[in-house]
């Protein structure tokens, strides 16, 4: 797997990602009555898919899942991407990694899941009758990032080789279309946008494509990586080109593929960190800004941008000392009971590797909830990724509803107009419901009652003009409201009685098309919402606070008038609980040592390749920075060590060290050192990396037949750092953990990853400074202390 080459042993490794683009749904019309008639008989559709499988087969409550996900059919499965098809399956894409140990490169993968816990593997996204004749034979197709535009499924997809340019490595983004999500896919013709020049040669990463469209009708695509930076384009019409300036999102050195949703108001765009790729010290991670303009600035939950040298970004997940290591590349998807959930690649520390070819990770895909916590996404409250089983997300209706053939079956009571079964023949739906009012009535159908805070979901699509669909939640009292999307007004309406909120929708939002259509009663409130691909993208969005509460349960209502509304996947459930609180945190005790530095050095301490040319006096160490380092080969950079107290505790230390901003000083760097050997050992510091400032949680250790070095880095710094390492002991395995946490000011703290060291090894713990001596700097701690764990 080509990789782009380290500049030092801190430059990241530039993973690139395909995103696959879509063609679009030419949708059969379905023959309507005429005018005062009955609708003609539709013969009952087959409910067995393409495949065989039964259509109406839908999963039970309290299915459970264990990561990884795509461990039945796959080794690695990297940069996952999903979408729920017209049809119910959802759809799992990944990059072209080799699916397996041995196995060869694909041209991006798919795989499809009824429950999404369960999945099965379809195939490739490409062939070599389909792969776009503009990229270069050797070219790789990688991060794909799938949508449902206009009638159509559209996949972008990071190209890293065109044929139009010498450079192997002049990345770009492609898109193809497809009338359904397993295609077969189209390509576009040429690339989005063309190739970036490096000022320095060679070519920006125009890597890792998402695609966001908002409610005034914009559609803009963010892309890029630690070669030049996260950005962001509007699109044309057609969804294939460029246009106007890009704009940059985030600092040169820190984020790539890139994930934006929309929700309260605020644009989130959410990056990965780190190395993609180191194996077992891959410190990967999420983290997120947000903006209330799709262009930014993105700042994070203190106000720090994440286009600064000292970069911010609120971390999302990270790894937490289980299984699983290098976290990231993720996307973002909510279940039929409302509830968010990432889908990211992750490397099993213990089996980093496929054997064959040599140097491609085992990233597999892992799931976990998603919460949102004082308006902050953070996965599993904070908990990180999970091992074991765990309830799945919710992928199937209640009430008795047939989610992917809602006509069928007496889980719908019809009221007036007619309820009839229907076949999308020429897209992928599949069996649909068709509701459709006679001369005098609106076509109207309810549920069994259904609980008082309820999420409905169904994919819709009006073919007339003059029609209208509403959702009326409450049942049909004075008290219910009513959801009426409207193709006369082109609007979204909430109301209830004379009180009404409208949004209007995009003049280029064309609802002969499937739109997804959620609404969510929760805590006396309603939040509508209409988009395309039901991916944190919106068409129109109306959020209401009705007068009269409603009724604790009642049958949810659907309506058509004026003409035919047609429904698919349709799902009512109750809306899910969300979670409100993080897990807790460590705390710091009481402190069991303190090294002031005013005087000399306690007598516990001990120099590793030293002493260095340090002055301790007037309660500061100060240590001029070299150009030394532990990292690789050269074990030559002084360390100043103490012997670990037993148990758990608190390692931590003030330094202040002044790094500029904007210019680059690789690796300038200083802070915490956890020493069980030159070869393996643990570092978090402030460090300069490229022109940014970060922190990074760095991990070296033997293995494999080779040193190794990654790390876990975040944010932001400043001049003077408050570091803590809290470590603990596995109580079954007798296992290190160390988890780092870093502070502006020493009373706000961000935790950050969790690094280990095996259980036989005696770990020293310290201070450590250098990675580069021009310009001349140095390193000032205040102190070190060692502290119980609170």
């Amino acid at each position: 797997m080509a990789r782009s080459r380290p500049k030092g042993h801190h430059t990241m490794e530039i993973r690139l990602v395909a995103a696959l683009a879509t063609v679009a749904l030419v949708v059969s019309a379905v023959a309507l009555p005429a005018a005062g008639g009955t609708p003609p008989a539709t013969a009952a559709p087959a409910t067995t898919d393409r495949t065989g499988t039964d259509r109406a087969a839908l999963p039970s409550s309290g299915t459970t899942y264990t990561n990884p996900i795509t461990d039945p059919f796959s080794d690695t499965y990297a940069d996952p991407a999903v979408i729920r098809g017209k049809d119910g399956w959802w759809y799992l894409y990944a990059t072209s990694d080799p699916l397996v140990t041995g196995g060869p490169f694909g041209d991006m993968h798919v795989a499809k899941s009824r429950d999404l816990a369960s999945w099965e593997y379809v195939g490739t996204i490409f062939d070599d009758e389909n792969k776009p004749a503009w990229a270069a034979d050797a070219s790789y197709f990688w991060a794909p990032d799938i949508r449902y535009v206009d009638g159509q499924y559209v996949m972008y997809y990071t190209v890293t080789d065109t044929a139009a340019n010498p450079d192997p490595w002049d990345y770009t983004i492609g898109v193809a279309t497809a009338p359904t999500p397993t295609g077969p896919w189209t390509d576009s013709g040429g690339p989005v946008l063309d190739p970036r020049p490096a000022p320095g040669g060679g070519y920006l990463n125009t890597i890792d494509p998402a695609l966001f469209a908002d409610d005034d009708g914009s559609r803009y695509l963010y892309f890029g990586g630690f070669n030049g930076g996260i950005w962001v384009t509007e699109l044309d019409e057609t969804g294939t080109r460029a246009v106007g300036e890009p704009t940059r999102v985030t600092v040169a050195d820190r984020y790539e593929g890139a994930f934006v949703v929309k929700r309260d108001g605020w644009y989130y765009l959410m990056g990965s960190s780190a190395n993609c790729c180191s194996g077992p010290v891959t410190g990967y991670s999420v983290y997120t800004g947000r903006s209330r303009s799709p262009l930014g600035p993105f700042t994070d939950h203190e106000g720090v941008g994440m286009n600064e040298s000292r970069v911010g970004g609120t971390l999302v997940v990270a790894q937490n000392g289980n299984r699983w290591i290098g976290v990231g590349h993720h996307a973002v998807f909510s279940d039929v009971s409302g509830q968010d959930w990432m889908l990211y690649h992750g490397i099993d520390r213990d089996d980093a590797w496929l054997n064959e070819p040599g140097g491609v990770n085992r990233r597999p895909t892992l799931l976990d909830r998603m919460d949102w916590i004082d308006g902050w996404p953070v996965v599993n409250a904070g908990a990180g990724p999970s091992e074991g089983a765990q309830t799945a997300p919710v992928a199937a209706s209640e009430l008795g509803i047939v989610s992917a053939d809602p006509a069928s079956g007496h889980a719908l009571r019809r009221v007036t107009g007619t309820l009839a079964r229907g076949t999308d023949g020429s897209g992928d739906a599949g069996s649909i419901a068709r509701l459709v009012p006679d001369r005098r009535h609106s076509a109207v159908v309810q549920t069994k009652a259904a609980p008082r805070d309820v999420r409905v979901e169904t994919d819709v699509r009006l073919p007339d003009a003059d029609g209208a669909f509403t959702v009326r939640v409450g049942g049909a009292g004075p008290a219910a409201v009513s959801v009426r999307l409207d193709a006369g007004a082109h609007e979204l309406v909430v109301g209830q009685g004379r009180q009404t909120a409208r949004a209007a929708l995009p003049e280029t939002t064309d609802l002969t098309d499937w739109r997804v259509l959620t609404v969510e009663a929760r805590d006396g409130g309603i939040a509508a919402r209409l988009s395309s691909s039901g991916l944190g993208d919106v068409d129109a969005e109306v959020r209401f606070e009705p007068r009269t509460p409603l009724p604790r349960k009642a049958p949810v209502r659907l309506v058509a008038d004026g003409a035919e509304a047609q429904l698919d996947n349709l799902t009512v459930v109750a809306a899910h609980e969300p979670v409100t609180e993080r897990v807790a945190e460590p705390e710091a005790g009481a402190v069991t040592f303190a090294e002031e530095f005013d005087g000399g050095l306690d007598a516990g301490w001990r120099w590793q390749h030293g002493p260095a040319d340090v002055d301790v006096a007037d309660g500061a160490l100060t240590w001029p920075l070299t150009g030394a380092d532990l990292v690789g080969t050269r074990n030559d950079a002084p360390v100043l060590l103490r012997d670990a107290p037993e148990g758990d505790y608190v390692l931590e230390a003030t330094v202040h060290l002044p790094l500029g901003e904007d210019t680059v000083r690789n690796f300038q760097q200083a802070g915490l050192m956890v020493h069980a050997g030159d070869d393996d050992f643990l570092r978090l510091g402030s460090v300069s990396i490229g022109r940014t400032r970060q922190v990074e949680f760095g991990k070296e250790l033997t293995a494999d037949g080779a040193v190794r070095f990654g790390g876990f880095v975040s944010g932001p710094v400043a001049d003077t750092m408050h570091l803590r390492l809290f470590h603990t002991t596995d109580p079954a395995t007798g296992e290190h953990r160390y988890r780092s946490a870093t502070s502006r000011d020493g009373e706000t703290w961000r935790f950050g990853a969790t690094w280990t060291l095996p259980a036989d090894t005696d770990p020293a713990v310290g201070i450590y400074a250098g990675g580069g001596a021009a310009p001349a700097v140095s390193a000032v701690f205040s102190d070190v202390r060692l502290r119980e764990l609170g």
